[in-house]
C-alpha cells in the first residue's frame, strides 16, 4: 500500500474520531453499525481506494451513480438493480453511461464475506461516493447508515435533473427532494470532476433555435473552443466540465460558469437566479472559501432523501439483484 493511500486511512480515521456535527436524518445513525459490522465504513473505504487511486476518474462516476440513484425513488440503491428485461432505472437513456458499479459490487462483496446479510448496497453506495472523493483530495463529509435497499427498479420512473433544464425546473427538481435552492448550486459544483461528450451540446453549439446558431448565453470563445472538439457529426468525444480543473475537486467551476463556460443549459442557467448567481459571484470572489464545507452538508442532505429504514426494503446479498 503506498504512503498516500495510507494517509488517506488515517485521515478518514481522524475525521471520523473527530466527528463532523450533523443530525442523523429519518432514522439514519453514523454509528448504525458499530455493533452489527464495526469494519463497514474500513472494509469499504479500502476497497474505494483500491480501485479509484488506479483510475482517479471514477471518482466523478461514482458520485454521478449515488446522485441519480437519490434523485428516483430516495437513496435506496434502486439504480444498482439489473432486469433481464432492460427495463430497470439503469436502462434509461441519463443512466446508460452510468459506470463504476462494479467497485460497489467489489465493496459489497468483501463485506458479505466478514458481516454476512448486514450492510445494505445504498449504504455502500453512499459510502463509496464518499471515499472516492477522498481519494482525489476533494471534501469528506459524514454518513449516517442504516438504509435499506428497495426492491422495485423502473426505466419509466427516472426524472432527473435534465442537462437541457432551465433554471425553474431545477429548482421543482430539487424541491421535490426537499432540497433547497442552495443545494442545487452547490451539488452543482460536482461538475468540477466531471466529463460529458459531443452529443449532449452539439445542438447549443451548432443549430441552437435551429437556424444554426449557438446559444447566446454562452462565452463565444468557449464556442469557439468547443467546436474545435466536437465536429458537427461528433457525439462521442468527450469533454471537460471544468476546463483545465476536470482532475482537482475544487471551486474553479463556479469561476468557468461565472465566465458564461459554463457546458449544460443547466451550468448557465445558474446565473439566471439571484440566489444562486450569489453564490457563484461569492465562491468566485473568496477562491472558494466555502465549498468544501458547503458541499459535504449538501450530500448529507442528499444521501438521506426518501431513505428506507427499519423494516422497510431489505438487505441484498448482490446489489444486482433483489434476494
Amino acid at each position: 500500500m503506498s504512503m498516500a493511500i495510507k494517509n488517506l486511512l488515517v485521515l478518514a480515521v481522524l475525521l471520523s474520531v473527530l466527528g463532523v456535527s450533523v443530525a442523523n436524518p429519518k432514522g439514519l445513525d453514523l454509528n448504525y453499525y458499530k455493533n452489527r459490522c464495526p469494519d463497514a465504513e474500513a472494509i469499504v473505504r479500502r476497497v474505494t481506494i483500491q480501485y479509484v487511486s488506479r483510475q482517479t476518474s471514477l471518482a466523478a462516476a461514482l458520485l454521478r451513480v449515488h446522485f441519480h440513484d437519490c434523485f428516483v425513488r430516495g437513496c435506496d440503491g434502486s439504480v444498482l438493480l439489473k432486469s433481464p428485461n432492460k427495463d430497470a432505472e439503469r436502462d434509461a437513456i441519463p443512466n446508460l453511461s452510468l459506470r463504476g458499479y462494479e467497485v460497489v459490487d467489489a465493496a459489497k462483496s468483501a463485506l458479505e464475506k466478514k458481516c454476512p446479510g448486514v450492510v445494505s448496497c445504498a449504504d455502500v453506495l453512499a459510502l463509496v461516493a464518499r471515499d472516492a472523493v477522498l481519494v482525489i483530495n476533494g471534501p469528506w463529509w459524514p454518513v449516517p447508515l442504516g438504509r435499506r435497499d428497495g426492491r422495485i427498479s423502473k426505466k419509466s420512473e427516472v426524472n432527473l435533473p435534465s442537462p437541457f433544464a432551465g433554471i425553474a425546473a431545477l429548482k421543482k427538481n430539487f424541491f421535490d427532494k426537499g432540497l433547497n435552492t442552495k443545494d442545487l448550486v452547490v451539488l452543482s459544483g460536482a461538475h468540477t470532476i466531471g466529463i460529458s461528450n459531443c452529443g449532449l451540446i452539439n445542438s447549443r453549439i451548432y443549430n441552437f433555435t435551429g437556424k444554426g446558431d449557438f446559444d447566446p448565453s454562452m462565452n463565444p470563445s468557449y464556442v469557439r473552443a468547443l467546436k474545435k472538439r466536437c465536429k458537427p457529426t461528433d457525439f462521442r468525444t468527450s469533454v471537460e466540465m471544468d476546463p483545465g480543473s476536470v482532475k482537482k475537486f475544487d471551486s474553479h467551476y463556479f469561476n468557468i460558469v461565472a465566465q458564461k463556460k459554463g457546458l449544460f443549459t443547466s451550468d448557465s442557467t445558474l446565473l439566471e437566479d439571484p440566489e444562486t448567481k450569489g453564490y457563484i459571484d461569492t465562491q468566485v470572489a473568496t477562491a472558494g472559501s466555502s465549498f468544501n464545507k458547503d458541499f459535504s452538508e449538501s450530500m448529507v442532505k442528499l444521501g438521506s432523501v426518501e431513505v428506507l429504514t427499519g423494516n422497510k426494503g431489505e438487505i441484498r446479498r448482490k446489489c444486482a439483484f433483489v434476494n
